[in-house]
């Protein structure tokens, strides 16, 4: 065997160099964030038409049921729960309730639905919100409710439920 290829380790003496503790690694390069270009302003035209034809099409359903009385029968089918158990849905004289609103009868739209009113209501304030920032270039707005708001609105709903099914409830029935 020749000395080339082997490799001989020297007896540890007190004179060799103390091992030298490993190195850590260097840390890794921050990346440098690009710049993303921003994105080519859109017309006024185009930005308003989401909210421009989700306006229209609730004035239309508006003024279709405002045209088309539900108080006839034979126009609007009939509330398949209310039909099959008697109990009062939340959306019981939603109909009745637009047909009202649309006449400019408040009053009486609040006696047909008064959470169907209050959904107009939230619905007016949202397209309002909507177009202003359609206008102005801005974002479209968000209808992101945390999960507690939620509950909230369903618990509303069901108390609203519950109360017009009842006797002292009557005024809130249709």
């Amino acid at each position: 065997m020749s000395g080339e290829n082997q490799r001989v380790d020297a007896p540890h003496s007190p004179s060799a160099a103390p091992a030298q503790p490993p190195v850590p690694p260097a840390p890794a390069p921050v990346p440098v964030p690009v710049p993303v270009p921003p994105a080519p302003a859109q017309s006024r035209v185009r930005r308003l038409a989401a909210p421009g034809l989700t306006l229209a099409a609730a004035a239309l359903a508006f003024a279709y049921v405002g045209t088309v009385d539900p108080n006839e029968p034979g126009h609007y089918p009939v509330c398949p729960l209310f039909r099959l158990t008697g109990i009062l849905c939340p959306g019981c004289g939603g109909l009745r309730s637009a047909h009202a609103f649309a006449q400019g009868d408040l009053i009486t739209a609040l006696g047909a639905n008064a959470l169907a009113v209050v959904g107009y209501f939230v619905f007016a304030g949202f397209m309002i919100l909507w177009l202003v920032r359609a206008c102005r270039g801005g974002p479209t707005p968000r209808f992101a409710l945390r999960r507690p708001y939620w509950w909230a609105i369903g618990v509303l709903a069901l108390v609203f439920v519950v109360v017009r099914n009842l006797p002292f409830g009557a005024a809130l029935a249709p």
